[in-house]
């Protein structure tokens, strides 16, 4: 007679500094707490004179701007935003293609390495106003490519990566089993590599939305977050221009979340 044995998954803990199991509403009290120490201390700065206003205005003065001007901020982070998805999605699209090719075939892994090490490293201050000059001022095709550069570098990498990680034990098994290439491909490699894939597009979320907000600083049209940031701290509204960055990294913020959400779910569905 046989007995199963059930063994439960491991759960992930997180310990204090002391070995004390840390829960939940501690993990997201202590940012929280971190955050009004930090939000303080700016506030007594700059209202003792300590900081010059110019220099950086005080958290009151900026939320005063934000409550002001929240329908140009709703509007600048559609247009930014939309900007950021567009090449999110563009990039992620072509860097996983790019990373089936480069593993079907020694040659092309040779090829794309040194081009996507070029990738990672073009200043995106230089590239931005070539751009902006080549599709028109009032274009947002440039700001878009630049920010589908910036995702498709992370989301190659990871996706190359992945693609290596199936077992050669595993391989063989199918092709014991006469499978082809395309079959090994769908039911191994793909479903080993998704993992990682998700986790670039994690990682290119921010990247898009930096991108997208520095194409915006550098030219083109002036609807987007990059733009009224610019706009604003060259006419001295310093407060305003904080409130601006304030929204983008409100924007970012809601990039990550979602691509982080989306590879949890991944995770799962493996």
């Amino acid at each position: 007679m046989s007995t199963a044995i059930r063994t439960r998954p491991a759960t992930r803990t997180h310990t204090g500094p002391l070995g004390r199991t840390a829960s939940g509403a501690e993990r997201a009290i202590a940012p929280i707490m971190l955050g009004i120490v930090v939000i303080g201390t700016w506030q007594l700065l700059t209202s003792s004179g300590l900081v010059e206003a110019y220099l950086l205005p005080s958290p009151d003065a900026i939320v005063a701007e934000m409550v002001e001007f929240w329908p140009s901020m709703l509007s600048a982070g559609a247009i930014t935003g939309l900007n950021a998805l567009v090449g999110l999605v563009a990039g992620s699209l072509v860097g996983v293609v790019a990373a089936l090719l480069a593993s079907t075939s020694r040659l092309l892994d040779g090829m794309l390495a040194p081009i996507v090490a070029a990738l990672a490293v073009i200043p995106i201050v230089a590239l931005a106003p070539v751009l902006n000059t080549m599709f028109g001022a009032d274009s947002q095709t440039g700001r878009q490519l630049i920010a589908s550069l910036a995702a498709f570098v992370p989301v190659f990498i990871t996706t190359a990566r992945g693609l290596r990680q199936t077992q050669p034990v595993h391989r063989e098994l199918m092709t014991s089993f006469a499978a082809t290439p395309w079959q090994v491909m769908r039911t191994i490699t793909l479903p080993t590599a998704v993992p990682y894939t998700f986790t670039g597009i994690r990682l290119a979320s921010s990247l898009a939305v930096i991108s997208a907000l520095v194409a915006e600083y550098f030219g083109g049209p002036r609807g987007g977050l990059g733009g009224l940031i610019s706009t604003s701290a060259a006419s001295s509204a310093y407060p305003r221009a904080w409130a601006y960055v304030v929204a983008a990294i409100v924007l970012g913020l809601a990039f990550y979340l979602v691509t982080l959400a989306l590879e949890r779910w991944a995770s799962r569905r493996r």
